[in-house]
């Protein structure tokens, strides 16, 4: 399975094209005719016309959203990296089913869909309304032996991949990821400290809410895991595999699956950002179906931003979690697509449009 698994990631990736430019100048002409001054809505304006781009259309709907949010346990929890024990995931989990967490509260108000998905949640869930894409209980010990397999981490990444399919086939417009997982600040900081070429010092944080002490620890376990595995950069699978959790790798998928499938996808913080990392070194045209929504606290975002060549529009510290800066990010849009659609424009009222001077 290893074989095909890998086979047929790399033909998926190869379909995967530029956003269209024809589409996008379409858009930013449309911008440009409002009734408002030339780009008066800064970053709003870029995505909606990075929105076009991905949708091959100056003419946007936004109707229908949703943010999926990815679940997993993640086995280097056993090295004391983490604040709390690795059951929280299974109870935040079946929260978000239930409705009650943070992220249902905010999407609630943003009119968008909340759903959770297992991908390997160590413990057991029995709340309804939960998607079962359950790989492993959780992750093996990254500081002993790789985190996964590499038919667990493709088999992962394919489940996004046909996840982000299903959800376009739905009649989804816009989609955000989230993770729930206890200890995913240290996998994903791992795999950035690779990914980026940066020691485990300048990548990691406290997470929710390390001492110095436990912050120290948590480093270094990262360079020890690094050390043991010796993990390339410019082989992404392989440092998914040894560092990486199921979360990160079937968000890895879901972000293939949006620009394969051509429905834009919001970025949430740390651990998404990585996965956009991952996705984009498997397939660079990725970026152009991604909107980050937030700079979240850890010290690599504004790395793994910078290496993306993303601007993330809010700038809240925030360190929740859960899709929640992603979710942020949708009235944004909604607001900015109200004027794209509703508007008048130069020529309805008569008035000369403003010219443009910039280089």
């Amino acid at each position: 399975m290893e074989a095909y698994y890998a086979k047929q990631l790399e033909c998926l990736c190869r379909q995967v094209k530029p956003g269209d430019r024809e589409a996008m100048e379409a858009s930013k002409k449309h911008w440009n005719g409002i009734a408002k001054p030339l780009d008066g809505l800064g970053r709003m304006e870029e995505l909606l016309v990075k929105i076009a781009g991905v949708v091959r259309s100056e003419k946007l709907c936004l109707e229908r959203k949703a943010v999926v949010v990815f679940c997993a346990d993640n086995g280097v929890v056993a090295e004391g990296v983490t604040q709390t024990g690795s059951e929280v995931t299974a109870v935040v989990t079946e929260n978000i089913a239930r409705g009650i967490a943070s992220v249902n509260r905010m999407a609630s108000v943003a009119g968008a869909d909340v759903i959770p998905v297992d991908v390997g949640v160590a413990g057991k869930l029995k709340e309804p309304g939960i998607r079962n894409c359950r790989i492993a209980d959780g992750t093996a010990n990254l500081l002993h032996e790789p985190a996964m397999t590499m038919e667990q981490t493709l088999e992962a990444i394919h489940t996004g991949i046909a996840l982000a399919g299903e959800l376009k086939d739905s009649g989804y417009d816009l989609l955000a990821v989230g993770e729930m997982g206890i200890g995913n600040t240290t996998t994903s900081s791992a795999v950035a400290s690779v990914m980026l070429n940066q020691p485990p010092e300048a990548v990691t944080g406290r997470g929710a809410g390390l001492s110095g002490e436990g912050l120290e620890r948590k480093i270094q376990v990262i360079q020890k895991a690094i050390a043991l595995h010796k993990p390339e950069r410019e082989k992404p699978l392989e440092v998914l595999s040894a560092l990486g959790g199921l979360d990160i790798a079937a968000m890895t998928g879901f972000l293939l699956g949006g620009a394969i499938y051509r429905i834009p996808v919001v970025l949430d913080g740390m651990i998404s950002a990585v996965a956009a990392l991952l996705a984009a070194a498997l397939c660079p045209n990725v970026t152009d179906y991604l909107l980050p929504s937030h700079l979240g606290k850890e010290p690599a975002c504004r790395l793994v931003m910078d290496r993306l060549g993303f601007e993330p529009v809010i700038h809240g510290r925030l360190a929740l979690g859960e899709g929640t800066g992603a979710v942020m990010l949708f009235p944004l849009l909604d607001m900015a697509a109200a004027v794209y659609e509703e508007n008048s424009t130069f020529a309805d009222i008569k008035i000369r449009a403003y010219e443009s001077f910039e280089d």
